[in-house]
């Protein structure tokens, strides 16, 4: 068995697995394309407790290489992209646990914090809903959406907030 096909049939596993499980509220994927195991479309639904993004559904693609699980899949999100510290304006996730298994070479992330072959899509999709929650504002993807969530944090403005909302109308289609 070939490398991708032993990948392939992962993946086919962990998704019929994720998509029968009753413990992932919040989490729906399937097939982007349904004759490509490799690429999943996401849908994270935002609960309404969260402080910045309650009751946003944020759409992402999760594309997988063929040499996963030894290397990380992506995860991007589609329009409208959060205003997010942890998501560039294109919409990639940044995520220590999505970063090659290498080490860092500007040492800001112990290898132990990087991808590891015992990471799972479930494990991907539940540490980006833990993200909306607690946006990580020390190593930011969007320097903007964090310098914001700083200030509101110190009580000056709540234009972050403000942004979050904006999006999760966008999310609903209401805007």
């Amino acid at each position: 068995m070939s490398a991708t096909s032993a990948a392939g049939s992962l993946l086919r596993r962990q998704l019929k697995e994720m998509q029968a499980s009753k413990d992932l509220p919040g989490i729906s994927c399937g097939l982007a394309n349904d004759s490509n195991i490799f690429e999943w479309e996401v849908m994270l639904m935002i609960n309404d407790d969260c402080k910045y993004y309650g009751g946003g559904n944020f759409r992402a693609r999760m594309v997988f290489p063929p040499n996963y699980p030894h290397m990380p899949p992506t995860l991007t999100f589609q329009q409208p992209v959060p205003f997010h510290p942890n998501i560039y304006e294109s919409g990639a996730l940044c995520i220590s646990i999505l970063h090659p298994p290498e080490e860092d070479e500007y040492g800001y992330e112990a290898a132990s914090e990087r991808w590891s072959p015992v990471q799972s899509p479930e494990t991907i999709l539940v540490s980006t809903l833990s993200l909306f929650h607690d946006p990580n504002d020390e190593s930011p993807a969007n320097v903007e959406a964090a310098r914001l969530l700083r200030e509101e944090r110190e009580g000056k403005h709540k234009e972050f907030r403000k942004r979050c909302r904006k999006c999760v109308r966008e999310s609903l289609g209401e805007d």
